[in-house]
């Protein structure tokens, strides 16, 4: 169990470091091309193509890193007003349809990355598939992270509204 522990960690900091890095790279990107087209009236092709196509695979981490820090909204109104262990069970069916989710986007995410590899970013020259391919990526993260919260009680952060006060 150690073992796992500490390749669900490492994968962790994988996904953290590689948002952070993508992040920092779109916005010294979007920086070059406002200077370039401020000071020199040149916008390079590439830019717009590129801070978009990292815009993506940013954002697609995020969801997978809300999953692992329990970020996501969570309405639980109706499911409040339950005993104890029925909000247990809609606990489990959440995490259930987490990991599901995830898997789904790990196979159709694939299928439409390698559908979309016969096409072509224009302004990159690179195949449409790099753009796709943070579908299957953020699915996989999705789900390990699915399988993690199943060892974890709630789906969601709890507030204390004392702190808040203070």
């Amino acid at each position: 169990m150690e073992a796992l522990l500490k390749f669900k960690h490492i994968i962790d900091r994988i996904l953290l470091i590689a948002s952070l890095l993508l992040l920092v790279a779109m916005v010294f990107i979007i920086i070059y091309q406002v200077f370039s087209r401020e000071f020199f009236s040149v916008t390079p092709a590439w830019s717009e193509e590129l801070s978009r196509l990292l815009f993506v695979w940013v954002s697609f981490f995020g969801i997978a890193y809300g999953f692992k820090e329990k970020l996501h909204i969570g309405v639980g109104v109706i499911v409040n007003r339950f005993p104890e262990k029925v909000q247990d069970v809609f606990d489990y069916i959440a995490k259930v349809i987490i990991i599901g989710f995830g898997i789904i986007m790990m196979y159709y995410g694939w299928q439409f990355m390698v559908l979309m590899g016969y096409s072509t970013l224009p302004g990159l020259g690179v195949p449409s598939s790099v753009l796709y391919a943070a579908i299957p990526f953020a699915g996989f993260f999705i789900t390990i992270n699915g399988i993690e919260l199943l060892f974890v009680k709630g789906l969601h952060q709890t507030y204390d509204d004392d702190a808040s006060e203070g």
